[in-house]
């Protein structure tokens, strides 16, 4: 199963890389002005433009704001990451959780006056299997059909625990049934969320402005009468735009934190990716060295993880050597310490498994990464490993890292334990295209005893061994989980969501 989350990457990396240079004007109105309590309307920097109006097309990071603006989803999420009833009010399992019936929400009109019922969920669940992005979601869905007007019926190969969570996540705003036939939403939405889109004023790849409706079935969840979405990746200029008052939230650079607090502004961060180096070869296929335990495990020793998430990120994020997320019931805070920085232990371990004077490795480098290659060039340099840097550009990093025996990673990560053992562990993805459990028969045992267990305690307890287990096998280097972060004026508040870049709107609230 593989769900790529490019823009969300990208973002972090160019995100991180603005935290280094920490750069910011000065200039502007630094009186957080642009609206508080009782405002009615929402000016946020969301960082990247609109991918797609699409749903089956769009960029599950950063599209969140645009599409929750004006598609509904079957599936919402809560502020803690979990499923919640949208257009579908209610589900039921099936005994073997291979069947999953949809009870749909009735009286929902399309914006071009087609009706909301089981045939537009079927259509709209069959194009978003169907889609480039989205049906990276459905892999392990083998049908869907309607069950009377009201209900459909979601046919699974194979359970598969996290389907709600993505759905939830991005994967199931429903469309005009026409406009998905007429291949339309290429040149805009036709949905039945709470807002319009105002096309008079809106300015692509500079603002969208939408409007909220006078009758929605959802209305109190969107408290503001009218949504501008300004895409501004630089963040410089973003940070300015709040100063001077043309934004009341915005998607942050953590360098500007200080400034942000001296204005009053909330802040809000929360993880979002995880930071360090991913060992695509655990076996030793490409390189000999990488597929001994110690020396993936001197690799971890040798990195000072606190010092590089404080000189690259601002200290905006939790050094760990997991990747389950710091709030997950499944993150053991007391195996922090595992990789604790030492250098003398690990040269002995690499020592130890036979490579005393280390050994070569080839890794690609991208101009975005440059960030963490000193660091990368100090640690391995002392270690005794010689890099042989690959310089090319960011689309051919994402494409081509993977076949590097290892490489500088910034990963998403998901809210949701079970996407997590799949995204991370278990599955094929643009970062770890070779998962090889086979080749770990420890680890493989216990992801498939995790897969059968019921959901619930006696799943997470075995997540917790399964987690024990790969941080001891050093599966990835992992330095630390960077946060997301959003400042927002006085009476606005953002609630980060783990899996979302920027947050959709029922995240972003009065108070």
């Amino acid at each position: 199963m593989t769900r790529t989350r490019t823009a969300a990457l990208v973002a972090a990396v160019l995100a991180a890389a603005m935290a280094l240079a920490g750069c910011t004007s000065s200039s502007g109105d630094t009186s957080g002005g642009g609206g508080g309590a009782g405002t009615d309307e929402l000016k946020a920097g969301v960082f990247l433009d609109v991918t797609s109006w699409d749903p089956a097309l769009a960029d599950i990071g950063f599209d969140g704001p645009y599409l929750s603006a004006v598609y509904d989803p079957l599936v919402a999420l809560d502020k803690d990451a979990q499923p919640v009833p949208a257009l579908a009010t209610s589900w039921d399992w099936s005994p073997d959780r291979l069947t999953l019936t949809l009870h749909l929400r009735q009286g929902v009109t399309f914006d071009d006056g087609q009706k909301f019922d089981a045939a537009a969920a079927v259509a709209n669940l069959q194009h978003l299997k169907s889609g480039v992005r989205s049906g990276q979601a459905y892999l392990n869905v083998a049908g869907v059909e309607a069950k009377g007007a009201d209900a459909v019926d979601v046919h699974l190969s194979k359970r598969d625990d996290a389907l709600l969570y993505f759905m939830g996540l991005g994967r199931s705003w429903m469309a005009s049934p026409a406009a998905i036939q007429a291949g339309s939403l290429a040149n805009g939405p036709a949905g039945s969320g709470p807002y319009t889109y105002d096309k008079t004023q809106s300015t692509p790849q500079s603002q969208y402005v939408f409007t909220k409706k006078k009758e929605h079935w959802d209305a109190t969840t969107y408290p503001f009468q009218t949504v501008r979405l300004l895409p501004i990746t630089d963040q410089t200029a973003s940070f300015n735009a709040m100063l001077s008052g043309q934004l009341n939230v915005q998607f942050a650079n953590a360098a500007n934190l200080p400034k942000a607090q001296q204005n009053g502004w909330n802040v809000a961060q929360k993880a979002s990716s995880w930071v360090g180096v991913q060992f695509a070869d655990r076996t030793g296929a490409q390189v000999k060295a990488l597929g001994d335990q110690r020396v993936r495990q001197a690799i971890g020793y040798a990195f000072d993880a606190a010092g590089i998430l404080k000189a690259v990120g601002n200290d905006s994020g939790t050094v760990t050597d997991q990747l389950w997320p710091v709030d997950s019931p499944i993150y053991d805070k007391s195996m922090n310490d595992k990789y604790k920085t030492d250098m003398a232990k690990a040269k002995k371990l690499l020592a130890d498994a036979g490579y005393p004077n280390g050994f070569s490795v080839k890794m690609p480098m991208s101009p975005i990464f440059q960030a963490w290659q000193p660091a990368a060039n100090q640690t391995f340099g002392e270690l005794g490993v010689k890099v042989d840097w690959q310089n090319m550009q960011m689309p051919d990093y994402q494409k081509n890292a993977p076949t590097y025996p290892m490489f500088l990673a910034v990963i998403a990560m998901d809210a949701n334990d079970m996407a997590t053992l799949t995204d991370q562990v278990t599955s094929a993805q643009w970062y770890n295209p070779n998962p090889s459990l086979d080749k770990f028969p420890e680890v493989k045992a216990l992801a498939d005893q995790v897969e059968k267990a019921d959901p619930g305690p006696a799943q997470a307890q075995l997540l917790k061994q399964l987690n024990a287990k790969l941080v001891d096998l050093a599966w990835w280097d992992v330095w630390y989980q960077a946060n997301n972060m959003y400042f927002s004026v006085k009476g606005i508040t953002v609630t980060p969501i783990t899996g979302m870049m920027f947050p959709t709107l029922r995240f972003i609230q009065r108070g």
